[in-house]
This record gives C-alpha cells, structure tokens and sequence, in this order.
C-alpha cells in the first residue's frame, strides 16, 4: 500500500487476503532430503507420484541438492506418509529424528570412562529413559520424554558433566556420508581394476583369467550393485533412469565374458572383463567428483550454518559463565565482547558497539547498536562490550529464516527446468532403442563380427547422460542465489532467477525505496497569525499519534523536539489514503492531503500561495483542519536514497523501463522523478491502484517487476511477475516477495538483475553443452566415424558419460567470476 497516503500495514495485509483467491492456509512446506536417485528421472518419477496424492498441492525434487520440496495438507497426508510414498518407489530419505529422540555431537571425550560418565548422568534424569554415547563417532542419543524435557535441557545436562554438545545437521552430515562413500566405491573398483587391465593380453595363462573373474565379479556385484538396485526400482515402478543404462552395459560385458570364459560361446571367444570393472569404476569416479562439485555449489548455504555460535557468555545471579549457546532460552541476558560472534537474536540491554552483520546483510560496513536496538545471531561485535537479552533462539532467528528460505528457492524450479524434464523424461528408452539399432546396423547390415556390433552397443548405452541434463539448471540457481546471497540479496524462489533476468519494466515506490523514507518535518505554516504555531503542532501530533505512516511519526518527531507530548484524543478515524480524522479537546480534527479536504468541503485558498510554493520544491503536505475550518498546513521533505540515481541509470542502460509509483501531488511525483532519473511515473495512486498498475503493464505483454515495502506494498509485488522487498528488516518471513533485499539499497536490485542474466545465461550453457555432448558422443560410441580411425571402447564412453556431469556442475562453479564485478 502506499506510504504518502497514509495508508497502514495492516489495510496492505488486509488488501493483499482480499484479492487472493485461493485459501493456501491449510498447506506446508516440507522439506525431505532423498538418497539414492541417480539421475533427472528418478527426481521426476517421485515428483511424478507425489503430485497425483490427494493433498499435495505441489513437489519438486532438485535434483543437485538431492532435496523433496513438497507443499500439502497434513489433515490428508502427513510429512511422515511423504516419506512412505518415497521410500515404496525405492529411495532413501534422511529422517527428521522424532519427538523424543536426539542425536548431538559432543567434544571433549577422550576414554571409555568419558562414555559412562556421560551415560550416567543423563540417565540420573527421569525424564531420560535410553542415553548411548559413542565415543569413536563423538555423539550422543538419547531417548526422552519431551513433555518434560526440551533440547536445551539436554545440552545443559551435558554441559554440567563437563561436555560440549553440539548440534548435527542431518541433510549435512548426509551429504558427507555420501561424498565419502563414492570415494571409497571408486578407490576400491579402480584397486581392483588395474590388475586385470594388467592381464589383458594373457588370455591363454589361466591363472590370470581366473584372477580377472574373481576380481570382475567382485567389482560388479559390490561397487556395481547401487545400479542394479537403482534399475530394479525404476523398472519396477514402470519408468526408467541411468542406472538402467548402466546396469545393461556392464551386466552385458560381464556376462558375455563370463560365458566365454567358461566356453559357452565356443572356442577361442574373447574374454574382456575390464571393460565392466573400468566402465563402473570410472563411473563411481565420475559420481564422487560430481558429488563434490555439487557440494561446493551449495556452499553458500553451508557458510551460513557454520556461521552460528558455539558458545555464549551467560549472565546470572552468581556472574558470568561460559556455556554452549544451544542451551540459551529466550530472556536470557548474554555479554558480547569485541569479537565475539552474537549467539541469538536478541536487544541491547547495556554497553553498545560497532557489529559487522555482512554475513547476515551483505552490509560491509560495522553497524553501531546502543540499547534498545537489535541485534541478530551470527554477526560479530566488532568493539564495546554489550548486554543482550534473547528474544528469539533456534528456529526463530534471522539466520535461521534465511537458511530456511534458501533451501526452499534453490529447491524451486526455474521455467527452463520444464524443456530438461521433458527430454529426460523420453532420454533413456530412446537410447535403448538406439543401442539396439547399432547392434543390428553393425552386425546384420555391415556384417561385422559379433563382438564389434556388441562392445558399439554397450558404448551408445553407458555414454548417453540424463544426469547433465538433470544438473543444468540446479546447480546454476544453487550457485546464483549463493552468490546473491552474499550480497544481502535473499532470493526466496529460484524461478526468480530467470524471471528477474526477463524484466521489461520496474515499478518502484517512491518513499523509502528511491528515498530515504524518513521524511522530516521542514515548514509548519499557520493559516494566520492569530493560530498559535505549538497549538497547531500539538494538534497535528494529537491526531498523528496512533499512525505509523513515516509522515505520522516524522510529526511526532518534530513534536517531540519541540517538547509537544501527543495529547488524548477520541473517535479515531483512519481513512485509508486519505488521512485522519478524530475529536481532540472538543474539536473536531481532519489531519491529510488536499482529497480528504475536499471531501470535508474545508477551503484551501487561504494557504494557496504558501502551498504552491512548497510542492514546487518537492515537498509532501499534510493539512490540518478544526471543525470545517482550515487551521494551518505542515511540510514534510524526503531525500533520495544515495544509490537511487546510479541505479535507475543502470536500469536504463539494461534496457529496463522505470516507473515510479507515489500517492504524492503530481508537481511532487514531477520533481523527484526529475532527480531520479526515471523515465515516467504514475501520481496520486490510492493503496488498491498499485495493483492494478501493475496488471496494465502486463496486459500489454511486458514483465513487470515490482520494488517497494514487503508488507505496505503487499497486493501490487504479489501481482508483479518478480516481487522485490526492500529493506528486509530482522524478520524475513512476513515480506511478500520473490527477493528480499536486505539493505535498502536500490543497486541490489540491479544486482539481483545481473545475477539472474548471467544465471540464465549459465543455465543455457549447460543445457546446450548437455545436448551438444549426447548428439555428439553417441554417434561416436555407434562407431559411425569409424572410418576416420576414432572409435571408443565402452569403459571410455563411460568415462566421458562421466565427466559431462561434472563438466555440467564446473561450468555452474564459474558463476561465482561475476561476484569481482557486481
């Protein structure tokens, strides 16, 4: 809603569930991490079932995080029946511990009398039934009652024995395991491999075929068998993914040779059992680097879990003590002294100091706090000492709200996902189908040999890669929002990413967006001498005392310099986009713009020379009125924000069109649209026209964005293509938008438009490179350049299979070269 017509938060909120049609309420977002998919098809196939359930309202699975994103209603199904439905189509899941149960990292254990130690005194607690600690691992379970005991609870226990606890994240620590398992598969397969590469000539030494088939059988059947499992749970739910792809090329070149070892083909048969022991080690080292490129995209994302506290300062009766921040509760009051990381969220009490919240913000410059301000966890004193008391712990926190948002946008999908889905989703039968084709083409039309047209078969089926395809666009977004991210941009869907880079026009609120928004009051004008000026300003303050428009308060401020308290008044009466009226000492008061004059019939001609000459300089007026009797007119003057006119001549020079919207005069909108820069504006707009601003741009075919207040100007960013929030505050949830720029600066908004271009742009690399390779690679593995001397054994096309998801995931990485130049 709009700030100059002094409209309120709540009429935004109120208008913005008014125009919404659909009742979403009853939904949540669940987020599940998933083990065990192999390619962009088992992502489809799970978001393929879920959305048909009855109650899904929608689930995407990204495929490079390895992360459901499901929205549904828990009254038809719950969190726990989602992750039924993934685990009966044969994928893994990293289960959220139940209530009742936790398992927490704990340092300081150095022997077994440590274990028991520690086992006992949990146990002490009657709340406390099962309490196991593994000292080689360095954690801690415990089974408990949660009515009686919180987490926190837990961790003071553990505290007090003289142990530190320390939280796991499970998606993390799943993330490792995996990384670390792909190591060891490949190490194993490639140890196993070189000595039958070594043997391959000795066909005739049969204690070297004997090794070869001991030494193959055990690399298919342990390294090899995750493809089988893969395949066996794709067939059976009556689709298909790379694993099918390889499973067929391996078991092909194994059993064949397994058959010609043992004569089963006649004699003289070639034996080449290194082609599926090198095909599945190559494989599994082709998965551990992409593994590992995959981890380094979401980085972004890890830097921000490690950037919370371990330990905190607690303050009590007794003094001071050192304690893990996990066991701090809200109204807790902690002592920060310089360089201390702030452990919570919380409010100065006592002291002050500089805190550097560029992890948080993206602001590089310390901020100073002094009591009463804010303060949030993960930002760093950087001088004084201060005494703050918690107001928000765990889940609640700023950084914990950002963390939460960005899992969700870098699971959302970008438009251009839909092309990759839909070629993934027919990829693999038609590569099936292809391999059959170079069989036959090899061995019935050009009469090779049997084991030529074989190997081209097994070569077509292990180097076509769905996988790339699937990595195309995850990666880039998770690499895009991160480096966003970084800059104080928090991008809360990733579709955003590509509709931000699509922007034809940007519609920008004027008061705190291109200004500062902290307008002051610079003229107060009695309509004659007989008007005591401190009566006016007491009766402007009267009225303005309960509104927490910016003209409101900066009133007040003037009111309160001057020494003026607000006096008592009744019968308030806010008129949305209008002004106030209410009776204070027995009058009756209208305090608001020229329209809620008029529609009180009071004159303004009296004041007519003095206000022409305050709106040609720019400056917002709010009337004052007694009874039906004009009393006197107060100028209020706001200043463009210092970034505001470099940032509208890079959004021009981007080819953006820039609209300003204002409640203001026209003469007013005339002049700071003037200084600005941009290239038209709309004026006098009441609360409910920035919406339908917005739907005329669009109606004209253009992508429309939108910057403004994430909650005032909520119905007109819910409506734009791409809603930005500026000034995200400490409480992140409650702004409407796509992205939220976290400093109130208008250049972030430049920002987020160059990351979103170079991200799509990345986005089209890697899905032409994905194509390009496939179109390219196979009519190699099919031999047909042959001719020419080049050819590629199954073990290389599936080394080259290998390395285009990596090239995929490397080619996203360089992303991050944009982050020197924005």
């Amino acid at each position: 809603m709009d700030k100059e017509t002094l409209s309120t938060p709540t009429e935004g909120i109120r208008a913005f569930t008014e125009l919404s049609p659909v009742d979403t309420s009853q939904y949540i977002t669940s987020n599940v991490p998933i083990t065990g998919m192999s390619c962009a098809n088992c992502a489809a196939r799970i978001e393929k079932d879920l959305a048909r359930r009855e109650g899904v309202q929608s689930a995407v699975v990204n495929f490079a995080l390895a992360e459901l994103t499901v929205s549904h209603d828990p009254a038809v199904i719950s969190k726990e029946q989602v992750i039924g439905v993934v685990e009966a189509l044969g994928y893994g899941v990293v289960r959220p511990e139940p209530d009742g149960e936790l398992t927490f990292g704990v340092r300081g254990l150095h022997c077994a009398s440590c274990v028991s130690t520690l086992e006992k005194k949990l146990l002490e607690h009657p709340a406390i039934t099962t309490a196991i600690v593994n000292l080689a691992a360095e954690t801690g379970f415990v089974r408990y009652d949660p009515q009686q005991l919180k987490y926190a609870d837990i961790f003071s226990i553990v505290h007090a024995a003289g142990y530190t606890p320390v939280e796991l994240h499970g998606a993390e620590t799943a993330h490792d395991d995996d990384l670390r398992s792909q190591r060891n598969w490949f190490i194993f397969s490639l140890l196993a491999s070189l000595p039958i590469m070594l043997t391959m000539g000795l066909h005739s030494n049969r204690a070297a075929m004997q090794l070869s088939l001991l030494l193959a059988t055990a690399v298919q059947f342990s390294a090899g068998l995750i493809f089988y499992r893969g395949a066996w749970s794709a067939l059976k739910n009556r689709s298909t993914n790379m694993d099918v792809l390889v499973a067929l090329g391996t078991s092909a070149a194994y059993f064949y040779s397994l058959a010609a070892y043992f004569g089963l083909l006649g004699p003289h048969r070639d034996v080449f059992f290194e082609t599926s022991a090198m095909l599945i080690a190559f494989i599994r080292l082709g998965k551990y680097l992409e593994a590992r490129a995959r981890g380094k995209a979401s980085e972004a994302l890890k830097k921000l879990l490690h950037l919370q506290a371990d330990k905190a300062r607690l303050v009590t009766e007794e003094g001071e003590k050192e304690v893990p921040a996990s066991v701090i509760r809200v109204g807790d009051v902690v002592l920060v002294r310089a360089g201390d990381i702030i452990p919570v969220d919380g409010e100065v009490l006592e002291g002050g100091g500089a805190v550097n919240e560029s992890m948080v913000t993206g602001e590089s410059l310390p901020v100073l706090k002094k009591p009463g301000d804010s303060v949030s966890g993960a930002t760093v004193s950087t001088n004084g000492v201060m005494r703050i008391r918690a107001t928000r712990i765990g889940e609640e926190t700023l950084l914990a709200q950002i963390v939460k948002m960005v899992r969700e946008a870098q699971g959302d999908k970008a438009p251009i996902q839909k092309f990759a889905d839909t070629v993934s989703a027919w990829f693999v039968p038609i590569v099936l189908l292809l391999s059959a084709a170079t069989f036959a083409l090899w061995y019935i039309a050009l009469a090779s040999d049997f084991l030529t047209a074989f190997r081209f078969a097994i070569a077509v089926l292990v180097i076509a890669c769905p996988c790339a395809m699937g990595l195309a666009t995850p990666t880039a977004i998770m690499v895009g929002s991160g480096i966003a991210l970084g800059r104080g941009i928090l991008v809360k869907k990733g579709s955003a990413l590509e509709t931000i880079s699509r922007l034809d026009v940007l519609l920008l609120d004027k008061t705190g967006t291109l200004t500062r928004g902290m307008p002051e009051m610079t003229d107060l004008v009695p309509v004659a001498h007989s008007v005591d000026p401190t009566k006016l300003l007491e009766c402007l303050a009267a009225a303005e005392a309960y509104s927490t428009h910016p003209l409101a308060q900066a009133a007040l401020a003037a009111a309160r310099e001057a020494g003026i308290e607000p006096g008592q008044g009744e019968e308030f009466e806010e008129r949305g986009g209008l002004g106030i009226t209410c009776r204070y000492e027995g009058f009756q008061l209208a305090v608001g713009n020229e329209r809620l004059m008029g529609e009180l019939g009071i004159a303004l001609a009296p004041l007519e020379k003095k206000v022409s000459e305050l709106t040609a300089s720019g400056k917002s007026l709010v009337y004052v009125a007694a009874g039906n009797t004009l009393v006197g007119v107060a100028a209020f003057a706001d200043t463009l924000r210092p970034g505001s006119i470099n940032a509208i001549a890079e959004l021009r020079r981007m080819g953006i069109t820039t609209c300003m919207i204002t409640g203001d005069h026209t003469d007013v909108a005339a002049l700071v649209a003037k200084q600005a820069g941009v290239d038209t504006f709309e004026a006098e707009v009441m609360p409910d026209r920035k919406r339908e601003v917005v739907k005329e741009y669009q109606a004209r075919g253009m992508t429309v964005g939108m910057v403004g207040d994430g909650i005032n100007d909520a119905p007109a960013l819910a409506q734009a293509h791409i809603g930005i929030a500026i000034g995200g505050g400490t409480d992140v949830a409650k702004e409407t938008g796509d992205i939220v720029l976290m400093r109130s600066d208008l250049l972030d908004a430049v920002r987020a438009i160059t990351i979103g271009r170079a991200t799509l742009s990345k986005i089209k690399q890697n899905l032409f490179w994905a194509l390009f390779y496939n179109i390219l690679g196979i009519p190699v593995a099919a031999g047909l350049l042959s001719r020419y001397g080049i050819t590629l054994k199954p073990e290389y096309a599936g080394l080259a299979m290998a390395f285009s998801s990596v090239s995929v995931v490397l080619n996203s990485l360089l992303l991050k070269r944009i982050e020197k130049t924005i």
